[in-house]
């Protein structure tokens, strides 16, 4: 049995694992090739119609009402779903709004290799998933998934504090230092609502969790 962090209810547990969970989805969206399954579960059954929760941030509340508005059509949509993921964020050809940090920090050389021993200094070995980066963005939400989740189970103060420190030197030194960039190219050259949402809402959740943490 998982021990209880004393320093978080749970109503405030139930909102980290919500945003971990469009987190987890959102990333998953720009680093695998939608696929039929896909499009059903979260848009034909009507999962992104309404969040599991809701957020002041401005970002988010744009974010959940492209979603809503998005994929209506599933004849159509897991094919124009397609069509923009391969525009946006495809690892090959020139993609438009690559989701990779490497690209967007001055410090080109060098991203990929920082947030790898940010990685490794929690024991995280990556596997090989198709030949992405470790500085993709779908890799790390999903690292940023793995802190908020150790954080929760943690029953220290100490250790607890220790934890939001390291979760907003990651948010600050590795995700807020280049989404806000990344989502202004999602912005102009997506053309699905569905992709506009995932982008507008990565900024926004990541956004949210360092103020929780804060």
């Amino acid at each position: 049995m998982e021990p209880e962090n004393n320093n978080i209810t749970p109503d405030r547990k139930n909102l980290l694992k919500g945003y971990n969970m469009l987190l987890y989805f959102a990333g998953s969206m720009i680093m695998n090739e939608p696929t039929d399954e896909c499009v059903i579960d979260f848009w034909v059954s009507g999962n992104l119609k309404k969040l599991p929760f809701t957020s002041s941030n401005p970002r988010f509340i744009k974010a959940a009402s492209l979603l809503k508005d998005s994929c209506d059509d599933k004849e159509t949509c897991r094919k124009r779903l397609e069509e923009d993921y391969y525009r946006l964020f495809a690892v090959t050809g020139l993609p438009l709004a690559p989701a990779q940090s490497s690209i967007y920090l001055a410090d080109k050389k060098n991203a990929g290799k920082k947030v790898n021993e940010f990685y490794h200094s929690y024991g995280w070995q990556l596997k090989p998933l198709n030949k992405i980066p470790d500085d993709h963005l779908g890799i790390e939400l999903l690292f940023l998934t793995k802190l908020v989740d150790k954080y929760m189970v943690l029953d220290d103060d100490p250790c607890c504090c220790e934890m939001r420190k390291e979760i907003l030197r990651y948010i600050d030194q590795y995700l807020l230092s280049w989404i806000p960039r990344w989502n202004e190219d999602v912005q102009e050259y997506a053309h699905t609502h569905c992709y506009k949402g995932i982008g507008t809402l990565i900024y926004a959740g990541v956004e949210d969790l360092y103020k929780i943490f804060s």
